[in-house]
């Protein structure tokens, strides 16, 4: 399960290491994102408490001493691996939202390319949740990063004349909250809708509300 989704993402992650351990190697940096991904089924599986160092390195397929050339402890490996998914849903989210015609339908693509993320990738929920106890700062940084570059969107298309002028923080934490637990249910409860049907639900949404209209 640790090299899952690995093909086509480069080096991704290289920056993960504990201060002062960051790989210098392009074989070094393999092995480094190599225990990331094997992080992510360890914790995404038992969650942080029950998962071990032992477990992530045998998913990964390397030696215990490899874990510690990079990471000094688990907390460490489970911290790095909240910033590198919070880094995954990005990467992944950004190019979908490139070509839109519009910000609705930039908000559209956001919310489309999550929710595929999301299903490929329902460990995600477990361990960024697990964040909020075993490393408050990561948890809240995820958040506030992401809701930030929501708001960076809607400012934009604020000032090409595309949304009201008074959009801002408020309404990018509701587009983001919005998201998370539109993922939620239908990405790690249930498969069952299509992922484009409650994108393009929801845009209609943020385009004409939920007001009845004559």
């Amino acid at each position: 399960m640790a090299g899952r989704g690995t093909a086509g993402r480069g080096e991704r992650g290289a920056d993960a290491a504990s201060a002062g351990k960051e790989p210098r190697t392009a074989r070094g940096r393999r092995t480094l994102r190599a225990i990331l991904d094997a992080a992510a089924a360890e914790f995404g599986e038992k969650g942080f408490h029950e998962g071990s160092i032992s477990g992530i390195t045998r998913r990964a397929g390397v030696a215990l001493g490899s874990f510690y050339t990079y990471f000094d402890s688990k907390d460490d490996v489970f911290r790095a691996l909240v910033r590198d998914m919070s880094e995954q849903v990005r990467e992944h989210v950004a190019p979908a939202i490139k070509d839109a015609p519009d910000q609705i339908g930039a908000e559209q693509a956001a919310l489309l390319a999550f929710i595929r993320f999301a299903r490929t990738h329902k460990e995600i929920y477990r361990i960024i949740d697990e964040a909020e106890f075993v490393d408050p700062e990561s948890f809240r940084l995820h958040y506030a990063t992401t809701a930030e570059r929501i708001a960076r969107r809607l400012r934009a298309a604020a000032d090409r004349g595309e949304l009201r002028d008074d959009v801002g923080e408020i309404h990018a934490w509701a587009i983001m909250g919005m998201n998370v637990f539109l993922g939620l249910r239908y990405s790690v409860w249930d498969e069952g809708t299509p992922p484009e049907a409650i994108a393009e639900t929801v845009a209609a949404m943020l385009a004409n509300g939920i007001v009845a209209r004559d």
